[in-house]
């Protein structure tokens, strides 16, 4: 039985993308393990209203165990809006941007200098959020991502 042209296309597919996450993050030595790495949430935008913070985990993404990401904000002043990292407890609180069981990881003022650091210690989803204004950051959609890290020692 031959490939149909859909199934040949999905398998190109699935070896390019495995192609690219093998170039995008090159494994140090022989027992697989990729070395870990800091990401700066939202890269040059750092963490800050108006950025889609779910394209750029997407985009910056596989993430490992051991990778750290980086928080950078700005303390609160009169002319800017304070943000914060909460995480939260479970996907529905995620989408609902619901803060009541969330947890804080950095204040409001954590996020200067060299900013806030969160390793990825397990592998299992990490539910991000900015918490101030009553989650309102959280609500409107961009102040919001998740990333599950992978185990290296299970693929």
């Amino acid at each position: 039985m031959g490939f149909t042209i859909t199934q040949g296309l999905m398998l190109v597919l699935l070896i390019a993308s495995t192609m690219a996450v093998s170039i995008a993050r090159p494994f140090e030595n022989s027992i697989n393990t990729p070395t870990p790495k800091k990401f700066i949430v939202g890269d040059s935008y750092h963490w800050n209203y108006g950025f889609n913070y779910i394209e750029w985990a997407t985009k910056n993404g596989p993430f490992f165990l051991n990778d750290t990401l980086v928080f950078k904000y700005d303390p609160p002043t009169p002319k800017t809006f304070p943000h914060s990292v909460y995480l939260l407890p479970n996907h529905e609180s995620f989408i609902k941007c619901d803060l009541k069981n969330a947890k804080m990881q950095g204040s409001t003022k954590q996020g200067a200098g060299n900013g806030f650091e969160f390793v990825l210690k397990v592998s299992q989803p990490h539910y991000f959020a900015c918490g101030e204004h009553d989650g309102i950051h959280c609500l409107n959609g961009t102040m919001k991502f998740f990333v599950t890290p992978m185990d290296p020692s299970h693929h």
